[in-house]
């Protein structure tokens, strides 16, 4: 899934205006602009549209744990420079502190179903056989499920 469309999604959810979206990118580690920030927000037909990579997607989903559950004890978490949807889910299940059975639910919302052995299997292990590569629908799913949980004024 493109990361663009996950930040502005994330965003659009939760309401963050500009200058949150400053501070959690600061609460996971860097410093960016209001200039690269409304860049990366910006529809892919505009001229201005930049793509964000993957360091500065996990810089802010970090960032978000942090606003969300507080900073940890010791070193704080590195920004992986790739991501994938499984890590993507995964920095989104720890920032809304969410169980597997929430996930599930909220997957519901966007009438999506998905059984809770298919979820365990998006958090294993690379290297074990069970582990199973995201797809982008489900990611999809998952951002518009969460949008219609935690968005104000969001209908189901």
């Amino acid at each position: 899934m493109n990361n663009n469309d996950v930040i502005r999604r994330t965003r659009y959810t939760f309401e963050f205006e500009d200058s949150k979206m400053i501070e959690l990118f600061a609460l996971g580690g860097k410093e960016v602009t209001r200039a690269q920030v409304s860049d990366w927000l910006k529809k892919e037909d505009d001229p201005e549209y930049k793509k964000i990579d993957d360091e500065h997607l996990a810089t802010f989903l970090n960032g978000l744990i942090i606003e969300k559950r507080g900073k940890k004890e010791g070193p704080q978490p590195v920004a992986e420079k790739r991501l994938n949807n499984n890590i993507i889910l995964r920095k989104l299940k720890i920032a809304l502190n969410l169980k597997d059975e929430d996930i599930i639910e909220i997957l519901k919302l966007a009438r999506f179903l998905l059984g809770k052995h298919e979820l365990s299997a998006f958090f294993r292990n690379p290297g074990q056989s069970q582990y199973r590569l995201l797809k982008d629908q489900i990611l999809r799913n998952f951002l518009h499920g969460m949008q219609i949980k935690y968005h104000p004024n969001s209908k189901e």
